[in-house]
């Protein structure tokens, strides 16, 4: 049995907690995406390494969460799930009192005006939010804090307010709406023309990466950060797809620079009235500098490695690596029943490689292009790869068998 790190009574007291899954609610409210179905929201399950209620709102099988709780030792925990089919779950709250009872902690998956109805955020949190989630704000407070870090580089940023103005720009450049998620809202602009609306949008210097590191912390009441950890990010394009946590997935020197700026951003953060969990993230070029490109003022999805790592860790001992896909395509549309039989095989498999295998989002094994969230755990990084590659051929072995039965 491992100790259980600080951040974890920083952000729990310590205790079981309320997990509300209102990702779509506040991608809305900060992204500009429209709140509708929401698989993301399964991730707030992991919101913290020990639940007491899962509040999420899509319908969720009971396997699922069975296969949870055995894994990480969660006990006895509730699940209310299919309470916002459209994903304004801080509504639906307004009519299930129950489901955030007072004198519990209640982790949401962000703060949002309207769930700070349901449970009010400490004063300057909304306004914090708004004012960092921002790509403009953030880059911002980059420039303000990067003369005090070695290793830490800033693209230049603008905003555009004609196209006109794009005229000239050294190729490849960034375009990026001031608020988006998840790497929504953000292109790489590699040949000309240039884009036909761009009023309002930022342009930012282009940085060939070769990494991309994350860093999560908690800020707790009294304004003291407490750093999580980093981790290395999967990126396709500019959207995020998973990562991969735990010792040495980062160079040394890479970690302990994102593991320093991150922190003066939360120190920063918290003097501007911010109190959770934050990340920073960043782009690493050739030359091993980080680039800063935005901070997440609200759960995320490395905050699953991270409760999953610290869940195995206090199980079975510290050293546990573990990689989320956030979006693995299953390769055919499968109900609840043929999903946990598809599961409960990988799983067996995974074992067999010295590996762990949790699902993590497993409402869209049905959706018209199907697909799971999935967390591997594992010892070493060889062990998480094999584990990765035999989850995705059994994946295209289940394509293929579905396409030769419907020839």
């Amino acid at each position: 049995m491992s100790a259980e790190p600080s951040w974890v009574k920083a952000w729990t007291g310590g205790l079981p907690a309320v997990h509300v899954g209102n990702a779509a609610e506040f991608n809305a409210a900060f992204g500009g995406i429209p709140a509708a179905r929401d698989h993301y929201s399964c991730l707030a399950a992991f919101a913290s390494p020990r639940p007491a209620l899962v509040v999420l709102p899509l319908p969720v099988p009971d396997w699922w969460v069975r296969h949870l709780a055995e894994t990480l030792g969660w006990g006895e925990v509730r699940v209310r799930g299919g309470i916002a089919a459209d994903g304004q779950v801080s509504a639906a709250l307004a009519g299930l009192p129950e489901l955030v009872p007072p004198g519990m902690a209640v982790l949401s998956w962000g703060c949002t005006p309207a769930f700070d109805r349901i449970r009010p955020a400490p004063a300057g949190v909304l306004a914090c939010v708004r004012r960092f989630e921002s790509k403009r704000g953030s880059h911002e407070l980059f420039r303000e804090l990067a003369p005090g870090h070695r290793g830490i580089r800033i693209a230049a940023q603008r905003r555009i307010a004609a196209r006109r103005e794009l005229r000239g720009a050294a190729m490849p450049y960034v375009l990026k709406t001031e608020y988006g998620v998840g790497g929504t809202g953000t292109q790489v602009v590699t040949t000309s023309p240039p884009p036909r609306r761009v009023r309002g949008l930022l342009l930012e210097e282009y940085i060939a990466g070769v990494a991309n590191p994350t860093f999560d912390a908690v800020i707790d009441a009294d304004g003291q950060v407490h750093p999580v950890g980093t981790g290395a990010m999967a990126i396709d394009g500019t959207r995020y797809q998973g990562v991969t946590v735990g010792p040495g997935t980062l160079p040394a020197e890479q970690a302990r620079t994102a593991a320093a700026f991150g922190a003066d951003v939360g120190a920063a953060l918290a003097r501007h009235g911010y109190r959770g969990w934050y990340d920073v993230d960043f782009v690493a070029d050739r030359a091993g500098l980080l680039a800063p490109t935005e901070i997440n003022l609200r759960l995320t999805g490395p905050c699953a490695a991270f409760t999953i790592q610290t869940a195995l860790d206090g199980l079975h001992g510290a050293g546990h690596l573990v990689r989320t896909l956030d979006c693995l395509p299953l390769g055919a549309r499968l109900p609840s029943t043929a999903l946990r039989e598809h599961v409960t095989r990988l799983a067996a498999h995974c074992r067999g490689l010295g590996a762990i295998l949790l699902v993590t989002i497993p409402t869209a094994a049905f959706d018209p292009f199907p697909y799971l969230g999935i967390a591997l755990a594992a010892r070493t990084i060889r062990e998480l790869d094999a584990a990765e590659r035999a989850v995705r051929a059994a994946n295209e072995a289940l394509r293929a068998m579905f396409i030769a039965v419907g020839r």
